[in-house]
């Protein structure tokens, strides 16, 4: 997860909303980023779906079957689906995202009966630490 918090980091220095994502195979990082939405003009660049992007490339494969995904906030539905699609294993994350939320918060897309796959979840691994740099990115766009 401290991978994942140093993607935020980074993507909050590039003035991206300071997200991070890693998907490790078998204990290896195969591949990691943050948001990129900006930087990009894409929507859909968001860090985990950049980082599952980056891990099929990296392993020539659309499918990511026995890999382990950690991200710092809770996915958003898009992110949920692209987790289910790729068919992760374990989706780890850190803070909740009451507003956009798409796995405990929101839709529950791993809950509907239309969901294929669902990874096993595990949230608020380094919550805190990914809350504050969320809460300091947006206090700095304030001030």
């Amino acid at each position: 997860m401290e991978l994942a918090l140093e993607e935020a980091r980074a993507a909050g220095a590039r003035g991206e909303v300071p997200i991070g994502a890693v998907v490790v195979l078998d204990g290896t990082v195969i591949a990691s980023s943050g948001n990129r939405t900006r930087e990009l003009n894409d929507i859909t660049a968001h860090a985990e779906v950049a980082a599952i992007r980056m891990a099929c490339e990296a392993l020539g494969q659309e499918r990511l079957t026995g890999a382990d995904l950690y991200v710092t906030l809770e996915p958003c539905t898009m992110c949920a689906a692209a987790i289910s699609f790729a068919r992760i294993r374990r989706l780890y994350y850190g803070a909740e995202d009451p507003k956009g939320g798409g796995v405990d918060s929101g839709v529950r897309f791993y809950a509907q009966p239309t969901c294929h796959h669902a990874p096993e979840v595990y949230s608020g691994m380094s919550e805190v630490q990914a809350a504050e740099i969320l809460r300091g990115f947006f206090q700095g766009k304030r001030d």
